[in-house]
C-alpha cells in the first residue's frame, strides 16, 4: 500500500525527530563512547545508540497507523519489541524537554502530533 503524500511527509518528519531524540541523549548521556556511527538526522551517535536509531526507523517506516495516529503511546497497536519501547521512552523523557531548546519546530511538531 503506497502513502499519500502527506503520510509520506509524517513519516519522514516523525523518523527523523525520533532520530534527532536519540542523538541528542546520546550526546548527554555517552559522552565518553565513541560516536562511529551516523543517525538517520545525520548526528554522530555510539553504536549503542545506532542500533536504536535504526530500530525505530524501521518501526517508522513499517507503521500502519501513521495516516491516523497521534503518538505511538497513544496508539493500540505497538510494535516495538518491550525492551526496544523501554529504551525509547527513556530517550523520549530524557531529550523531550530537550527538544525545545536544540530543534524547537520539531518538538512542538511532535507534541502536538502533526
Amino acid at each position: 500500500m503506497q502513502d499519500s503524500p502527506s503520510t509520506a511527509k509524517r513519516r519522514k518528519r516523525e523518523e527523523k525527530t525520533v532520530s534527532q531524540m536519540i542523538a541528542l541523549y546520546c550526546a548527554g548521556n555517552h559522552a565518553d563512547a565513541p560516536k562511529t556511527s551516523t543517525a538517520v538526522c545525520g548526528e554522530p551517535v555510539c553504536e549503542q545508540c545506532a542500533e536504536l536509531d535504526a530500530y525505530a526507523a524501521l518501526r517508522t517506516q513499517r507503521c500502519r497507523k501513521m495516516d491516523v495516529k497521534t503518538s505511538c503511546d497513544a496508539c493500540e497497536n505497538h510494535c516495538y519489541k518491550p525492551e526496544m519501547r523501554e529504551k525509547i521512552r527513556t530517550v523520549m523523557r530524557y531529550s523531550g524537554p530537550r527538544m525545545l531548546g536544540k530543534h524547537p519546530i520539531a518538538a512542538i511538531r511532535h507534541l502536538i502530533g502533526k
